[in-house]
């Protein structure tokens, strides 16, 4: 019985086209083969040797491959290189339809950027911001046999893939996710799941750790919209300060979105309240802060995250504090704003979270043979945004929020 072999390389083969675009040979068969390739493979080990290259990134061209394969291996491993080749090793999920594009484009565009500096191969998949589109995603995600997801802006698109995810071994690092249960049910969901952004309560237990001991020795008062936000955010202060054995002056709750809050004022100066925590929106933070103003009174006020909307007809007042998220784009580091801007993508929204999320992705898959799951609940991670570490339950170690002060035209943190 004839046993097919594969024949040893020309001795002056030709440059090969790099990995995943095939193999190129030219030269004629020399008529006896120089003795070092005098023995030839059968083509099964050739094709495994081949196979492993790929698969451990080893560009493979006619200098680098063992042996000359033969035709019936050529065809084989020619169909199977391109799949190994571009095969993507981050998934990323954003809604890049419906209501939530712009969000989902910003998601992309960051992710796109990092991986073209990281050398990664991404699967872009749209979530659609639904149960039915993170399902759906999922399933994408473990037939393109990815080694991480990154994004998932919506709570629903990502509880729908954990799923599958989790079944499949595949962690997610979402970036917009906020819903304290996805990590607190964590022991018993074993939900693979790494939290880039805050959580939900996160902003209420930085307010209980920066307002009371800042006012410590000033006359202040609580007061709030009557809102779930503002009331919960004000309620946090309220119960803060009580542990400390401090006592507003003043608590109320006030209507919002009134043209002039002057009775509110007139309450608070009678209380004598010098400083003001408002659970409110950022246009109610500006009336009461000009109208203070009017009656020449000196107060200064505070508020969380809403302050950072968009301006209304009322500026803020200048010495406004504010606990909130640093702007991306203020701490990122130079070189990520730089690469950014050659591609002519603004840094904003949730661009440098997915950057800094594949960043994260490309060193873990880069690393230590530890699975990825693994390696993200114990390393700490350099990205554009600054040092990363997640902590048991897969939620940032440190809480992001800060203390900033409003200046007359921006909010600087508070040193």
């Amino acid at each position: 019985m004839e046993t097919t072999t594969c024949q040893s390389p020309s001795p002056r083969p030709s440059r090969g086209e790099g990995p995943g675009e095939g193999q190129r040979f030219a030269g004629k068969q020399p008529a006896t083969p120089p003795p070092k390739y005098s023995r030839v493979a059968p083509c099964s080990t050739t094709l495994y040797l081949l196979l492993d290259m790929a698969n451990r990134k080893i560009t493979i061209t006619s200098r680098t491959h063992p042996t000359r394969l033969c035709a019936a291996g050529f065809l084989a491993f020619s169909v199977l290189l391109p799949a190994i080749a571009n095969a993507a090793e981050v998934g990323v999920a954003a809604p890049l339809s419906g209501t939530s594009e712009l969000l989902g484009v910003q998601v992309r565009a960051g992710a796109s950027s990092a991986a073209g500096k990281s050398g990664v191969r991404l699967e872009i998949v749209d979530d659609a911001c639904s149960a039915e589109g993170g399902a759906a995603a999922a399933q994408k995600f473990v037939a393109a046999e990815v080694k991480i997801v990154v994004g998932f802006l919506c709570a629903e698109a990502l509880e729908a893939a954990m799923p599958t995810l989790k079944q499949a071994g595949i962690p997610v690092i979402t970036v917009g996710v906020r819903t304290d249960s996805l990590t607190d049910r964590r022991e018993k969901t074993g939900w693979p799941v790494f939290r880039l952004g805050p959580r939900a309560d996160s902003e209420q237990q930085a307010a209980r750790a920066l307002i009371p001991p800042l006012w410590r020795s000033e006359l202040f008062a609580i007061i709030d919209d009557g809102t779930i936000y503002g009331r919960e955010l004000a309620e946090s202060v309220r119960a803060a300060a009580e542990e400390n054995a401090l006592k507003p002056v003043f608590v109320d709750t006030f209507r919002p979105e009134l043209d002039n809050q002057v009775g509110l004022v007139g309450r608070l100066r009678k209380a004598g309240a010098t400083h003001v925590f408002v659970g409110g929106d950022r246009d109610d933070v500006a009336i009461i802060g000009r109208d203070a103003k009017g009656l020449g009174m000196n107060v200064t006020l505070a508020g969380g995250e809403a302050l950072r909307a968009a301006a209304g007809d009322t500026p803020l007042q200048a010495g406004t504090l504010m606990v909130g998220l640093p702007e991306p784009a203020e701490v990122a580091s130079p070189d990520a704003i730089a690469a950014l801007k050659a591609e002519e993508i603004i840094p904003e929204g949730y661009v440098l979270p997915a950057y800094a999320a594949v960043e994260i992705a490309a060193t873990v898959l880069a690393g230590a043979s530890t699975s990825p799951s693994e390696r993200l609940g114990v390393d700490e991670f350099q990205t554009a945004l600054g040092k990363i570490r997640f902590d048991a339950k897969g939620d940032l170690n440190q809480n992001p929020y800060r203390l900033f002060r409003f200046d007359g035209t921006r909010f600087a943190e508070v040193k």
